[in-house]
């Protein structure tokens, strides 16, 4: 049974999660592009991991580094894939608190890892361009399994906190959700108590991750352009700079979206709730749907692979 809106401040255990807000009755078909992108995403990715596995001369920091975003978004569409086909195809919204803040915290965390990993890929093609006679010598293996752990470590250790400072505070009223999945900074203003600080610590994760993370990135990208410059041939540079190329779309495919629904959830309170559930879907499945397109279109190696495998 579907839990209505509360009275009297009595408390519920479960979350209610939406679909697309006046189109009810067309959900059943609304879930077959969805379909259709998990799909993509999940064999886009798993396509890319098992080619990068399987291939030796692929081993490269490059394309590990490339294994890890494709593992990140495979994390992210799977952690979504339950609720979202849960709603359209039957309809089932309701959420527990635990299964809740779990799936915010798998999400968060794969967010902001996948942060990480783009800035690890700027660093790749600094070093590349930059300093290429030093770039076997800097990014071996162990670095890179380094850079990864160092990664991960990071965004679990900040985003561990959230689940538990979401758990301590009660819940009433009418528990709707905006989105077929959960997100901190949705779930802490259906409290009934003093959210400042859970407030205060989403700006700071934010702030200290995504901020410094796209800070980095633009620096590192300064830093090749000056070298790319300084290239006496035009043509050396322009292929200096087609290597940028995949990961400059992979950066924008992941930020854009992603400021765009935090600048949405902080100070768009105007703004319909249907620009809300878009811009939801295209933050957590635009990414990993098109990050295997990119780079198989545009990485000569992958797309080689990938043509190989499926003509054969």
């Amino acid at each position: 049974m579907t839990p209505g809106p509360l009275e009297n401040g009595s408390m519920s255990s479960t979350f209610l999660l939406s679909g697309i807000p006046g189109l009810e009755h067309m959900h059943i078909w609304i879930s077959l592009p969805l379909c259709l992108l998990y799909l993509v995403s999940i064999l886009g990715n798993c396509t890319i991991l098992f080619i990068i596995k399987t291939e030796p001369s692929l081993h490269e920091p490059m394309y590990l580094f490339l294994s890890m975003l494709a593992l990140t978004d495979l994390g992210l569409s799977l952690c979504t894939l339950p609720t979202v086909l849960g709603i359209f195809w039957v309809g089932a919204r309701d959420i527990g608190h635990d299964a809740c803040f779990a799936q915010l915290f798998f999400i968060h965390c794969l967010s902001f890892l996948e942060s990480s990993v783009l800035l690890s890929m700027a660093f790749d093609r600094f070093v590349a361009i930059c300093r290429p006679l030093h770039y076997a010598s800097i990014l071996t293996h162990t670095v890179i399994g380094r850079i990864g752990l160092a990664s991960l470590g990071r965004s679990v250790a900040l985003i561990f906190p959230l689940p538990f400072m979401l758990k301590r505070f009660p819940y009433c009223g009418s528990l709707v959700l905006s989105h077929s999945y959960c997100l901190h900074q949705e779930v802490m203003k259906l409290a009934c108590a003093d959210i400042k600080a859970n407030s205060i610590y989403g700006m700071f994760v934010i702030v200290s991750t995504v901020g410094v993370d796209s800070l980095l990135i633009l620096f590192s990208y300064a830093l090749i352009l000056r070298t790319v410059l300084s290239i006496a041939s035009r043509a050396e540079r322009l292929k200096a700079l087609n290597t940028c190329v995949s990961h400059i779309c992979a950066v924008l495919l992941f930020y854009t979206p992603m400021i765009g629904l935090s600048v949405i959830h902080r100070f768009g309170k105007q703004a319909p709730h249907l620009v809300q559930v878009v811009m939801g879907f295209v933050y957590l499945l635009f990414p990993p749907v098109m990050n295997p397109i990119v780079y198989s279109v545009k990485t000569k190696q992958i797309r080689d692979r990938v043509t190989h495998a499926f003509c054969n």
